[in-house]
Formats: C-alpha cells, sequence, structure tokens
C-alpha cells in the first residue's frame, strides 16, 4: 500500500515535509542549492555598520541585532504562511501553462517551419550556386592578379 504524502498530525512543519518521498528531490536543509536568490540575502551586518570611533552601547548593538532578525524572520514567516500556498499554486499553474504551450504549441510549430523550409532552403541553395557561383569566381579571377606595391615617400 502507498505511503500517504503527508501525514496528518500535529507534527512540525519540517517533519512533514521530511515524509515527502526523496524522489521530489526536497532538501529541507539546503532550499536555495543553485544561488537564485543570494541576492536577496539580507543579514544585519549587510544594512548596519558603526565604524570605529562611533559606537552606540553594547546593549543597543546587541538587541538591535535581535530585533532586526526577529522582525525579519516574523515577518517573512507569517507572509508565507498567508501567501506561500496561493503564490505557489499561481506559479506552478503558470508554469504548467507555459509547458502546455511549449509542448503543445510552439515545438510543434517550429517542427512544421523546419519540415516546411528545407525545402526551400535546397531550392535557394541550388538558386545561388547557379546563378551566382560564375559571378564570384569570375569576380574573384579578375580581382585574383591585383597587386597593392607601397609607394615611397
Amino acid at each position: 500500500m502507498a505511503k500517504p504524502l503527508l501525514v496528518q498530525s500535529a507534527s512540525s512543519t519540517s517533519v512533514m515535509a521530511n515524509e515527502i518521498p526523496s524522489e521530489f528531490g526536497l532538501d529541507m536543509e539546503m532550499r536555495d542549492p543553485n544561488d537564485i536568490n543570494v541576492h536577496t540575502k539580507v543579514l544585519f551586518e549587510d544594512v548596519f555598520a558603526e565604524p570605529e570611533g562611533t559606537h552606540s552601547a553594547d546593549g543597543v548593538w546587541r538587541w538591535s541585532f535581535k530585533c532586526y532578525n526577529g522582525s525579519k524572520s516574523c515577518c517573512y514567516k507569517t507572509l508565507t504562511y498567508i501567501c506561500a500556498l496561493p503564490i505557489a499554486c499561481c506559479w506552478g499553474c503558470e508554469f504548467a501553462c507555459l509547458s502546455f504551450c511549449q509542448i503543445w504549441a510552439m515545438v510543434p510549430c517550429i517542427k512544421t517551419c523546419n519540415i516546411t523550409l528545407a525545402s526551400v532552403k535546397k531550392v535557394w541553395g541550388s538558386f545561388l550556386h547557379t546563378c551566382m557561383d560564375p559571378c564570384t569566381e569570375s569576380c574573384g579571377i579578375c580581382l585574383s592578379n591585383i597587386k597593392i606595391t607601397q609607394q615611397s615617400a
């Protein structure tokens, strides 16, 4: 009997995600293996920096660090709880439609054009060889006898 994709229990999200079969390739530790969103990595040190000689109190600096990271994490998680599933569904549909158009419309159309134009290519190539080759060969023979000499001043 097939194992259910997600277990319906009060377990944590990571345990539920770990229930997803490995053939889906979901890595719960490395969530951006291709570094697609490396430009969005904004750590406290990337935003706030106190130069030498201009330091706030140590407690203020520590609490600012905790406040920044906590609010960023809380806000991000709240937004993902609210928006991630509908947005993921929309993008899934978008890429499904895009794939459908590519597979069932664009590639057959391109293949049809390639098949149709193959005969045009042969006719055009024959025409060029028949009409242009004698002209270009004659010009080449005429121009091959030109010698360029440098005139001294």
